[in-house]
C-alpha cells in the first residue's frame, strides 16, 4: 500500500486530449504488448549552457531475456539529434561537470561476475565523447555522488565496507539479521558515510565517521561544507528520525540543523550559501500533509516555511543564482507542472499548465531552463525543456513513434459530489469512437497510496481497456495527494468510509449521465487500490468482477509485517491491542462473508510493503465460500513488479477475468510475436473458481 504522506452531478469537463473519432478507423487497437514495449525515458539532465540533455532510456529488447535494458542518451536542445551516449546497461546516473566539459556516472561495467560486494564505481567521460575512465576503486561501491562546484573533486556516499572478520563470519553461516538493530531494518542494512575524491589523482578521503545512514546531500557553493540528511537507524517506520546536518569537509566536524520528528528530504543550498532548503510536511512531526518547502539558516537557527501559497505535491527544486527565486516541479489537482517561487514573499507562479504532466529533473544554473519528462493522457513520457520566463515547453525526443498508429482513448476530467457534499474529481477514459448516449461496461480503477493520485498522464493499460470497449473511471478519492491537505486528510481514521462513498457516487454519476451500464460494472486496484477494492466488495454486490493486487485484508495481522506508521497515526489510529475494534471493523476480512463478486488476486512473493499472506487470506475465504476466485503468485516480485513476463501475465489475466465475468466474453491475449524467440507464448484464460 502505503508510502509516507507526500496522498448528483456537478460538472463534466469537455477537455478531449486524443485523436478525433473520425481517425480511429485508420488505427489499430492497442494490446498489452504495445504497453510493455514502450520505451521509458527518465532522469533528464540539462547541460550548464542549456544546449544538451542527457537522459536514461529503458527498452524491452529481447523478450526471452525477461528484462528491460537501460542506456544513457544525449539529445541537443534544438532537437536535431538524439543518440546513445553510454550503451551499457551497467551505466547510470550521468551528471554534467559544472563547466559542461565532462560527465560523471556510476557503473558496474568492470565488476567481476559473482563479486556482490564490489558495487558501482565512479567513471568520467568527456562530453565530446571518447573512452570513459574509472575515478578510483572504492571498496564496497558508491551509492550517490555530487560534483564540487569548482569541478576539482567529487563527493559521494557509500556504505561502510565489511571487515574481513565480518566476511569470514558470513561465509561460515554466521549471518543472522538482528531486526531493527543498528543499520538493519527488516532486512540486512549497512551504515554509510560521505567521502571525497579528487579528480586529478583519484585520491579519496572519508569526510564523516558516524554510525548513520546517509540520505540526500549537497556541497556548499564554496565547496567547504556538505549539507546532508541522515538517520541513526534503519527501522521500518523510522523515517521521522531523519535530520539535516552540515559537515565541514576539512575537519569532519558535524553539526545538526534540525531536531524534530519530521522526515526531511531534498536538501539544497541557496547559491549565496546562507540558507539550506528542504522539504517536509511539518518542521515538528510527521503529519499527514503535503510536503512543504522550508528554509533553515546554514549557520543554525529556526526553520521557516516558504511555500505556504502553494497547495499541492512538491517535487524537485532548483535555485536561481540570485538566491531570490527557486523553481520546483509540482502536482496540483492531478496536473503536473513547473512553478516559480519568490523566496521573500512566498508567492508562487505557475510556469506551465494544462491537462498534462511536466516534470523537473534538472535546471541550468541561471534557472533559465529546466529539463524533465513530460506526458499527457495521449502521449507517453518524453524529454522536454521548459523556459521559465515564458512557460514554453519544447519536447526534444520521440521515444515511441509507433504510438501514432495505435487507436487511443478519449480522456475527460469529471467531477461530482460525494455523499457528504465533498467535491471529487476523476479521470475518465472512453473508447476512441465513443458517442454520447452510448452505455458502456465500466471499470472502476482505484489508485494506490492512500496518498496517491491519478494524474493527467499516459497510462497504457487504460487505452487497452478502452480499445476493448470499456469506460475507465479513476476517482481521486479523499486521501489523494495534490488537491489539498484537507482532501489528503479526508480519510483519517475513516479508511473505507468516505473514500468508499467517493467511489460509489462517481459510479452513480456515470450511470446517471448515460455513460456506464449499471449491469456491467467491474473494479480493479493495486496496493491501497486493492485494499479499498476489497473493502468495496464487502459493502456492495453491484460489481460483476474484481481484480485486486497487493492488498491488505486484515489490518491486525499486517501491523507487524509491513509499513504501519501511517495506519497507526492516521488511517485507523492506535495499535491492534489499543484499538482492536477499529482494526477489525475496518478490515475487509472481517466482512468477507458478504462478498459474492468473482475476484482474481495478484501478489508478489517478495512484497514487504503489503505481505502476500493478506491475499492468501482473502483467497481462501472466497474459495471456502464457493465464490469464483483465482490467486496468482509471482516469485521474486516485490510490491511493484519488475519482470516483463510477470507484468504481461498480470495484465492479460486481469483482462481475461474481467471480460469473462462482467461481459460474458471469453477473451485471450494474442500470442506475442518475437523474432528472436521462436517459442510459442503462453496464452491466458480466465479459469478458476
Amino acid at each position: 500500500m502505503r508510502a509516507p504522506a507526500r496522498r448528483s452531478a456537478l460538472l463534466l469537463s469537455t477537455l478531449l486530449l486524443t485523436v478525433p473519432a473520425a481517425d480511429a478507423q485508420y488505427k489499430r487497437l492497442p494490446t498489452v504488448d504495445d504497453v510493455l514495449d514502450l520505451a521509458q525515458l527518465s532522469d533528464a539532465q540539462i547541460s550548464p549552457d542549456g544546449t544538451r540533455v542527457l537522459y536514461t532510456r529503458s527498452d524491452l529488447k529481447i523478450w526471452k531475456d525477461n528484462k528491460r535494458v537501460s542506456s544513457v542518451w544525449l539529445v541537443t536542445g534544438d532537437r536535431k539529434d538524439a543518440f546513445v551516449f553510454l550503451s551499457s546497461d551497467k551505466d547510470r546516473s550521468p551528471r554534467w561537470s559544472p563547466d559542461g566539459t565532462r560527465i560523471a556516472f556510476l557503473s558496474t561495467r568492470d565488476q567481476k561476475e559473482g563479486d556482490r560486494d564490489a558495487g558501482a564505481q565512479l567513471y568520467l567521460i568527456r562530453a565530446a565523447g571518447g573512452e570513459a575512465w574509472k575515478l578510483g576503486d572504492h571498496k564496497g561501491g558508491v551509492r550517490a555522488f555530487e560534483w564540487a562546484p569548482d569541478g576539482s573533486q567529487m563527493f559521494f556516499s557509500a556504505n561502510d565496507a565489511k571487515t574481513d572478520e565480518e566476511r569470514a563470519l558470513e561465509k561460515e553461516g554466521n549471518d543472522a539479521i538482528y531486526v531493527d538493530e543498528g543499520p538493519n531494518g527488516q532486512d540486512r542494512g549497512s551504515y554509510s558515510n560521505l567521502w571525497t575524491v579528487t579528480i586529478a589523482d583519484a585520491k579519496e578521503r572519508k569526510v564523516t565517521r558516524d554510525r548513520m545512514l546517509i540520505g540526500g546531500f549537497k556541497p556548499s557553493p564554496d565547496g567547504k561544507r556538505i549539507a546532508f540528511i541522515y538517520r541513526p537507524d534503519n527501522a521500518r517506520n523510522g523515517q521521522y528520525r531523519s535530520e539535516i546536518a552540515i559537515v565541514d569537509i576539512a575537519s569532519g566536524e558535524k553539526r545538526d540543523l534540525t531536531k524534530n520528528d519530521a522526515p526531511e528530504t531534498d536538501v539544497q543550498w541557496s547559491p549565496d550559501g546562507r540558507w539550506i532548503s528542504f522539504q517536509a510536511p511539518s518542521d515538528k512531526t510527521w503529519e499527514l500533509a503535503e510536503e512543504k518547502l522550508w528554509l533553515v539558516p546554514a549557520d543554525g537557527g529556526a526553520a521557516r516555511m516558504i511555500s505556504g501559497a502553494f497547495e499541492g505535491a512538491i517535487g524537485r527544486t532548483a535555485w536561481a543564482r540570485d538566491s531570490r527565486r527557486l523553481a520546483f516541479g509540482g502536482t496540483k489537482n492531478g496536473r503536473g507542472g513547473i512553478y516559480e517561487l519568490d523566496v521573500a514573499s512566498g508567492s508562487v507562479r505557475a510556469v506551465t499548465g494544462g491537462d498534462q504532466m511536466v516534470g523537473l529533473d534538472s535546471a541550468t544554473p541561471d534557472l533559465r531552463l529546466t529539463a524533465g519528462v513530460t506526458s499527457s493522457p495521449a502521449r507517453p513520457g518524453e524529454i522536454a525543456i521548459t523556459t521559465i520566463a515564458s512557460g514554453a515547453t519544447a519536447t526534444l525526443t520521440d521515444g515511441n513513434p509507433q504510438i501514432a498508429s495505435v487507436q487511443l482513448a478519449q480522456f475527460r476530467a469529471v467531477t461530482w459530489k460525494s455523499a457528504d457534499g465533498t467535491t471529487i474529481e476523476g479521470m475518465l477514459w472512453l473508447p476512441a469512437d465513443y458517442k454520447a448516449g452510448t452505455r458502456l461496461p465500466l471499470l472502476l480503477s482505484i489508485h494506490g497510496g492512500p496518498a496517491g493520485v491519478w494524474s493527467a498522464s499516459f497510462r497504457g493499460i487504460n487505452h487497452v481497456y478502452a480499445g476493448l470497449g470499456w469506460a475507465v473511471l479513476e476517482p481521486n478519492v479523499r486521501g489523494s495527494s495534490s488537491y489539498s491537505d484537507a482532501l489528503l486528510r479526508g480519510n483519517m481514521k475513516d479508511i473505507g468510509g468516505g473514500d468508499y462513498q467517493d467511489l460509489m457516487t462517481g459510479v452513480d454519476k456515470l450511470v446517471a449521465d448515460g455513460i456506464a451500464d449499471p449491469g456491467q460494472l467491474a473494479l480493479r486496484g493495486w496496493s491501497y487500490g486493492g485494499i479499498l477494492g476489497g473493502w468495496t466488495l464487502t459493502q456492495t454486490t453491484r460489481f460483476k468482477a474484481a481484480s485486486l493486487g497487493a492488498m491488505v485484508a486484515d489490518w491486525s495481522s499486517e501491523y507487524a509485517m509491513g509499513f504501519n506508521h501511517d495506519v497507526r497515526l492516521w488511517y485507523i489510529g492506535g495499535t491492534p491491542w489499543e484499538n482492536g475494534d477499529a482494526y477489525r471493523r475496518q478490515s475487509s476480512y472481517t466482512h468477507v462473508a458478504k462478498v459474492t463478486t468473482p475476484t482474481i488476486l495478484f501478489h508478489g512473493e517478495q512484497d514487504t510493503t503489503d505481505t502476500i499472506g493478506q491475499s492468501m487470506m482473502f483467497y481462501q475465504a472466497l474459495k471456502d465460500r464457493n465464490v469464483p476466485v483465482r490467486f496468482v503468485r509471482f516469485p521474486r516480485e516485490p510490491h511493484g513488479f519488475r519482470e516483463p513476463h510477470h507484468q504481461r501475465i498480470r495484465d492479460a489475466e486481469e483482462i481475461a477475468w474481467l471480460m469473462r465475468w462482467t461481459r460474458g466474453i471469453d477473451w485471450k491475449a494474442p500470442d506475442r510475436a518475437d523474432e528472436k524467440d521462436g517459442r510459442k507464448k503462453v496464452t491466458t484464460t480466465a479459469e478458476g473458481k
